[in-house]
């Protein structure tokens, strides 16, 4: 069954089983292979993506969900909020063994897009569905504070 979606701004039509998680078309099926699976069950927040602009769990949302729907991925992700979080995680050298940091980067990048001055409890709420396996937890938060000083210039 074709489904027909834009991820990345781009047009897309996979003929793939409607329940296929959105996050194995994005990986197997586009080659879009930045966002990560972890858990399988929406809890650790490797495998987020926006779609229509919200942080999404693409573990375990069928791809049928997402037709008509705008998917981004961190390949794709733009915008001042998500050029601050790149420079940010960069500058502070935030990433330990990486493997999270998609799903960190893209709710992180939406915080900053809808709110672009969090304080610390709004940024723990934004990422508590995030879990990073190195605790980079605090350089993850002072990136966040950091690229909210980039936005603000």
């Amino acid at each position: 069954m074709p489904i027909d979606l834009t991820v990345n701004g781009q047009p897309q039509t996979v003929d793939v089983p409607p329940d296929k998680p959105l996050l194995w078309v994005l990986r197997e099926d586009l080659g879009l292979t930045g966002t990560k699976f972890g858990c399988g069950i929406a809890q650790c927040g490797s495998c987020t993506v926006h779609l229509n602009g919200s942080p999404t769990r693409a573990c375990v949302l069928p791809v049928s969900a997402a037709a008509g729907q705008e998917v981004t991925t961190v390949e794709g992700v733009s915008g001042d909020a998500a050029m601050a979080v790149r420079n940010a995680w960069r500058k502070l050298d935030v990433v330990q063994c990486g493997y999270c940091q998609s799903g960190q980067m893209m709710s992180a990048t939406s915080l900053l897009a809808s709110n672009p001055s969090p304080s610390d409890e709004e940024i723990n709420r934004a990422m508590r569905g995030n879990v990073c396996r190195c605790a980079t937890y605090v350089r993850i938060r002072d990136a966040i504070h950091e690229a909210a000083k980039e936005l603000e210039a």
